[in-house]
């Protein structure tokens, strides 16, 4: 069980944190940047679920990735592979997996490459999807310097591709999806 008493600490007042095994670190650090992004994609998705309220099956599937990235971030931010700490397995990777292709069957085939847009929710589907590729480069990013749980790499990728199609289906199942017209413009 997790307890915080205290919010203000005054321990990051020096442009420092603390990762999950105590070492200090600068906040800019590879590791923290890849936890923080993480940290924004789970934010995007809270603001995702506000907007599919109402509809039971796709908030327990953002209520489920919300837990997922809380694990990730946990996973990441530990350095190493020693102890009791909590690593992310495949078994999350592969739900994602199993949605993505229940709700793929359920679209229409795409045509055309995709804007992001047309409902509200379809819409901030696709921005947590970006957030989810940045957390995603963040990782491979630490993971080129230290070592990394290759499952979140895998998860985070599974995640994007989960939110792409989630957002068509919230876009009336690919009908009301906003359609690239290449040079349209020009």
């Amino acid at each position: 069980m997790v307890r915080i008493d205290r919010v203000v600490t005054r321990g990051g007042d020096g442009g420092e944190t603390s990762l999950g095994d105590g070492t200090r670190v600068r906040k800019d650090a590879a590791r923290v940047e890849a936890v923080g992004t993480v940290d924004e994609a789970n934010a995007a998705i809270g603001v995702l679920r506000v907007l599919v309220r109402g509809d039971a099956n796709t908030d327990g599937m953002l209520a489920r990735i919300q837990n997922d990235l809380f694990d990730v971030g946990a996973d990441l931010c530990v350095p190493g592979t020693a102890g009791d700490r909590l690593r992310l397995t495949d078994a999350p990777g592969a739900r994602l997996e199993a949605e993505v292709g229940a709700m793929n069957a359920a679209v229409a085939p795409l045509t055309s490459f995709i804007l992001p847009g047309g409902s509200a929710a379809a819409a901030q589907a696709h921005v947590a999807r970006t957030v989810v590729r940045r957390a995603e480069r963040r990782a491979v990013a630490l993971a080129a310097e230290e070592q990394v749980n290759p499952a979140v790499v895998r998860y985070l990728n599974r995640l994007s591709d989960h939110l792409f199609v989630l957002g068509r289906r919230l876009n009336d199942g690919g009908r009301a999806d906003v359609l690239w017209v290449p040079g349209a413009n020009g």
